[in-house]
């Protein structure tokens, strides 16, 4: 279906939430606006308190003024799923996009989604970050059957994912999927030099950074990357690890860590949320962008680092190398500190940096908003 003139609805996170999946959604939004008229649908609770591991889900900036987003969903009220969509049964959109990263959401997305679909109009698709997600639970598996068979077509940003789809019991009644890489996170500005980005974020400009970003739980492998950098030889001893994102778990285990290795003085503790007006400062400062991840599917930090054309390690581990060929964007490694380390002293090697940074410049160009909504266009009907 040709995606022009339509009424295209955008269900997940955006504006009053933060974080990624929201910045991708308003992204998406502007591109679909280009031709059509576009609703973000976001939740006016989105998890219990309880539920959530950061500091807060709310961002303090401003409402975007040329997005119109209603927040409406509930995603624990079985009694606001069927209001609202009752209401959009009504209104009667021509496609309706899920963005389904967790399947604690499937029950909300599946009774809104047969509602909606009951016009005999609407249909219905999904961007699925994950299927079987990262950090396994005990209703992950019924929760996503009840939502995947409602879905006219899905798009994995992941080949793992798509195969993880393709798999899933009943998702085989998913008439259309399709893959589409992550596209290009570039709604965060152009980098800066690195002298600017270090005096704006207090570093000392002399040293190198490697940046672990993005918020921090056990299976993003943070604590393999603090073991590395003990692990550096003493040429490399200028390099401090720049960690940027908030903790989503206790933070005692890497406080040891770098307490055990004596480290203070080589890590540069962001432990924060980013807002999105310093992300630029970040991948700015950084030499190297490291994902040392114990499993994945795909990763909209590396989209970041694409954009900044910032140099990557990452770990051979779900989709993440689909994204990041060796030597070319990046430096592919086992998750492992011993490992990681010495992608660390490869990627250090005279000259490699500057042959990657040249690399990101043809590699990015592949990863555009364009492509993702043709790959939409592809899966429904």
């Amino acid at each position: 279906m040709q995606f022009e003139g339509k009424h295209i609805v955008i269900v997940g996170p955006a504006h009053p939430l933060r974080g990624g999946l929201a910045t991708y959604n308003e992204r998406l939004a502007k591109e679909l606006m280009q031709k059509n008229q576009v609703t973000l649908l976001t939740f006016s609770l989105q998890y219990p308190n309880f539920l959530f591991p950061g500091q807060s889900q709310f961002s303090d900036d401003p409402k975007p003024d040329d997005l119109t987003i209603d927040i409406a969903l509930n995603s624990v009220n079985p009694l606001n799923w069927i209001s609202v969509g009752r209401k959009y049964k009504k209104i009667k959109p021509d496609i309706i996009i899920f963005r389904y990263w967790m399947p604690f959401f499937g029950p909300c997305f599946g009774t809104f989604a047969r509602i909606v679909k009951s016009n005999h109009h609407t249909q219905v698709v999904a961007i699925t970050d994950n299927i079987i997600p990262h950090e396994k639970r005990f209703f992950d598996t019924p929760f996503s059957k009840y939502f995947l068979p409602v879905l006219d077509g899905a798009v994995a940003m992941s080949r793992k994912v798509l195969k993880d789809l393709q798999d899933f019991p009943l998702s085989k009644t998913v008439e259309k999927t399709g893959y589409h890489a992550h596209p290009l996170y570039d709604n965060f500005g152009q980098a800066v030099s690195k002298s600017e980005a270090c005096t704006a974020l207090g570093l000392d400009a002399n040293k190198r950074y490697v940046l672990f970003f993005g918020f921090i739980r056990n299976y993003k492998g943070l604590d393999l990357l603090l073991e590395a950098m003990a692990l550096l030889p003493e040429s490399l001893k200028d390099v401090n690890l720049l960690i940027a994102g908030e903790y989503y778990e206790d933070s005692a285990p890497y406080d040891k860590i770098i307490a055990e290795k004596q480290l203070e003085n080589r890590i540069d503790l962001h432990t924060k949320f980013i807002p999105n007006d310093d992300v630029r400062l970040y991948f700015s400062a950084a030499d190297i962008v490291a994902q040392p991840y114990r499993n994945a599917t795909q990763s909209g930090v590396s989209q970041i680092a694409y954009h900044f054309g910032t140099p990557m390690i990452i770990t051979n581990v779900g989709g993440l190398s689909e994204l990041v060929p060796h030597g070319e964007a990046g430096w592919v490694c086992e998750p492992t500190s011993e490992s990681l380390a010495a992608a660390i002293v490869s990627m250090y090697e005279p000259n490699r940096l500057d042959h990657i940074r040249n690399s990101l410049k043809e590699l990015k160009k592949q990863f555009s908003w364009p492509s993702m909504v043709k790959a939409l266009e592809e899966v429904t009907n």
